[in-house]
């Protein structure tokens, strides 16, 4: 299979931007006519609206879209019929030709930390035969436990092509409660971005990008600059753009001159863009699709591609 980071540089080249939605289907948010036809108080039936809602929010980003991101906790809620969703959901954006990056942000070491990548990336291995589970094409993953607890997932990953993204620097407001300390002068974040940088150097596309990401929050627009300058060859995944107060102008810095090397996350701002009441609630959720790229495409170098 081609390069990971290939892969998707290629598709954001060939979408003209490089904007991910974000798959995180609340039940009272969705369209009133998906909750009439699905809701019948049980959790699946919840299930079923959340794969009836997001199977059809990717058929109509789809042509505008490189990338989109199914959060597992909303699915993981909805009991076994929600992963169930969830399988599908991640099966039908890959038919409609797009990337997916499963966010579950998983962690652990040795062969729990195996298990959970094989699940979510390259397959899990039956009687000599690997079958596929989640099927992902990439997988976000916390660093806390260090390389012995990354390694799994490198491995995994690069079996099959695919990619990880690293939480570097988070967008939450509490992100520096540990993320801001001290350590040999600098912030621990910091650190593990040259890691992230050193695992990414390890296997590099043609387009000069790894396939070890960073998640950098576009709610610390200096500290993207620099970790952009520090971390060349890392694609960046950035939330916290649009819902989560960051703008456009923000983002800037996450990417590399060429208008690659970052993908930029939009969730509530666009699978929320409707009151759920609104008949319309489709052309609203293309129109703040078709917003995001040209606001992007203006304030960023993403208007290279």
């Amino acid at each position: 299979m081609t390069h990971f980071a290939d892969r998707l540089s290629e598709l954001c080249r060939t979408r003209g931007n490089a904007v991910c939605v974000g798959l995180d289907p609340r039940w009272e948010a969705l369209p009133d006519e998906v909750r009439a036809r699905h809701g019948d108080g049980t959790l699946a039936g919840a299930a079923r609206a959340f794969e009836a809602f997001c199977t059809r929010v990717i058929d109509l980003v789809a042509p505008l879209v490189p990338v989109v991101k199914p959060q597992s906790a909303f699915f993981e809620a909805c009991g076994p019929a929600g992963l169930a969703a969830l399988q599908a959901v991640l099966r039908h954006a890959r038919g409609q030709g797009l990337l997916t990056i499963l966010d579950s942000k998983r962690n652990d070491i040795a062969s729990t930390a195996a298990a959970y990548a094989d699940a979510a990336l390259g397959g899990v291995a039956w009687g000599g035969t690997v079958t596929p589970v989640w099927d992902a094409d990439s997988l976000t993953v916390n660093p806390y436990l260090g390389r012995d607890g990354v390694e799994p997932f490198l491995a995994s990953a690069r079996r099959g092509g695919r990619g990880v993204f690293v939480l570097v620097r988070t967008s939450n407001p509490g992100a520096g409660q540990f993320q801001d300390l001290r350590c040999e002068g600098r912030p621990l974040y910091r650190h593990v971005g040259e890691a992230v940088r050193g695992w990414s150097r390890e296997s590099l596309g043609e387009w000069g990008l790894g396939d070890v990401g960073a998640v950098v929050g576009a709610t610390y627009p200096a500290e993207m600059g620099q970790l952009r300058q520090a971390l060349p060859e890392v694609p960046f995944l950035v939330p916290g753009f649009g819902a989560q107060g960051a703008g456009a102008a923000d983002v800037a810095g996450a990417f590399r001159d060429d208008g690659l090397g970052a993908v930029v996350n939009s969730s509530r701002g666009i699978i929320c863009a409707f009151q759920p009441s609104d008949p319309a609630w489709e052309r609203a959720l293309q129109k703040a699709t078709r917003d995001t790229i040209a606001a992007l495409r203006e304030a960023t170098p993403m208007g290279r591609l």
